[in-house]
């Protein structure tokens, strides 16, 4: 199966440019303008945006009670063709045999290209001998919880430590949640036993100081540890601004955001009726100064990537988030998000001029891919990548509703915001997979795709990286 795609304006993380792309055999063949082949698909896109399939490093399919990749077309919608998975650690098992677990729930039902994440949460002393063998089984990226006290996400810093010690000389990149635990968990007993049982308090139990604690508690020790560090779902200024010191100082130290981070504020959490519950994600939203410095910080490459954190729960507001009705602590938390990242990115970044268009590709596709191993195969568009490639409407007006969502929970977190743009086509490695917001792909048409070890965490690692005290 060939296609040739005319007349459109490629997008890419350098600029942008006017071009055709003929594809063969899941491959982008040729880039160049005028292209004459004979090809089994003509598409004329003139007047549209092309540009490569998002890749999502952060995204919960199948673990933590959400639902499994049965609705991973929800992605692939949205214009996102790769996801990155943390399969949780099954007790009395290795990362890698978590991980194999996890494909072959996969396999057969996924709609969209994936990967998977290592997630330690049963620590023993085979963990750091696996550590070395993880690249072997495609696996490139491992994380750990700073949060979660008295449940099994939670690890100790000894632990998170001596991983940061044996993971470097593998090129596997430590992936942490960069929370207080115990504070945290404090700051919840001590609101509930006040009667502060409401959506609200989360963020109250939740302050940006536990954050920001835990990141530069991570710092020093990778700093200490002589190892790159990627941490997790940034929400706080202040977390933001000591990874970007930390990186300026010399550390080979990264981060990511997301897409609710970028798109809402604590006030959500207050809204009446319990409706807050929906908004109930860790760490939790924070004030409009935090999204404004978040904003900043993407456009200016402090973080480096936006994943949209999927997690949606089964049961969805009445069934699951309501079992928190009289304790705040007991609702599960997560957002279904994966389908609309590209739409926020796009209609709040791209179209206020908070980032540009090259910033996009790099924060939805291109940097993703490298955090996580899967470039050049994927996140972009050029001679020899998958043909992972969205054909993209900016004179689309729309707007965000579950009732256009694909992730089957029964409320979206952005409903009703603005859509300023959509993927015309989606392309999953040529084939034509979502067209106008819907989806035309088949189920399992997804391919498991293994990463490869020292992504961008460590492309200026022997560069920067030093071996005294830079942060005190």
């Amino acid at each position: 199966m060939s296609l040739l795609i005319k007349n459109g304006t490629i997008l890419s993380a350098e600029g942008e440019y006017n071009s055709d792309i003929y594809v063969e055999e899941e491959k982008i063949v040729a880039i160049g303008k005028n292209l004459d082949y004979n090809a089994d698909e003509i598409v004329d896109a003139t007047g549209k945006y092309m540009f490569p399939g998002g890749v999502d490093e952060h995204v919960h399919y199948g673990s933590f009670g959400t639902l499994d990749f049965s609705t991973s077309n929800a992605p692939v919608v949205g214009g996102t063709t790769t996801v990155v998975d943390f399969p949780p650690q099954i007790v009395g098992m290795g990362i890698k045999d978590s991980v194999k677990v996890a494909h072959e729930n996969a396999k057969d039902v996924a709609m969209v290209d994936y990967s998977f994440h290592g997630l330690v949460m049963y620590p023993t002393e085979d963990i750091f001998d696996e550590l070395l063998t993880l690249p072997e089984a495609g696996i490139s990226t491992i994380k750990f919880f700073m949060a979660y006290k008295g449940t099994p996400f939670m690890v100790n810093d000894d632990v998170i430590f001596k991983a940061m010690q044996v993971a470097k000389k593998a090129g596997v990149t430590i992936f942490l949640h960069a929370e207080n635990g115990e504070l945290v968990d404090l700051l919840q007993k001590q609101l509930i036993a006040e009667g502060k049982t409401d959506p609200i308090y989360h963020a109250a139990s939740r302050p940006p100081v536990v954050e920001a604690e835990a990141t530069r508690r991570a710092i020093y020790m990778a700093e200490l540890a002589d190892s790159p560090l990627f941490i997790v779902h940034v929400t706080a200024k202040e977390a933001m601004e000591a990874i970007r010191d930390a990186y300026q100082s010399g550390l080979s130290v990264y981060g990511e955001t997301c897409t609710h981070y970028l798109t809402l504020t604590e006030e959500k959490l207050a809204e009446p009726n319990f409706e807050g519950a929906k908004y109930v994600c860790s760490p939790a939203l924070r004030k409009q100064e935090h999204v404004d410095a978040l904003w900043q910080a993407v456009q200016k490459g402090w973080l480096k990537a936006v994943g949209s954190d999927h997690a949606a729960n089964v049961g969805g507001f009445e069934n699951d988030k309501k079992k928190g009705l009289h304790d705040f602590t007991k609702i599960p938390n997560g957002c279904p998000s994966a389908q609309d990242r590209l739409a926020l990115l796009w209609t709040y970044g791209v179209e206020t001029g908070k980032i540009t268009k090259e910033k996009f590709v790099e924060l939805f596709s291109t940097n993703p891919a490298k955090i996580v191993g899967l470039f050049p195969e994927k996140g972009q568009i050029a001679i020899g990548s998958d043909a992972d490639i969205v054909i993209f409407d900016p004179t689309y007006r729309g707007k965000i509703t579950v009732e256009e969502s694909y992730h089957r929970s029964d409320y979206n977190t952005f409903e009703g915001m603005d859509m300023i743009g959509r993927p015309e086509k989606v392309y999953l490695r040529g084939k034509l997979t979502a067209e106008n917001g819907k989806f035309v792909g088949i189920k399992g048409q997804g391919k498991y795709i293994k990463s490869k070890p020292f992504g961008l965490c460590y492309e200026e690692f022997k560069g920067r990286a030093t071996k005294t005290s830079s942060l005190v």
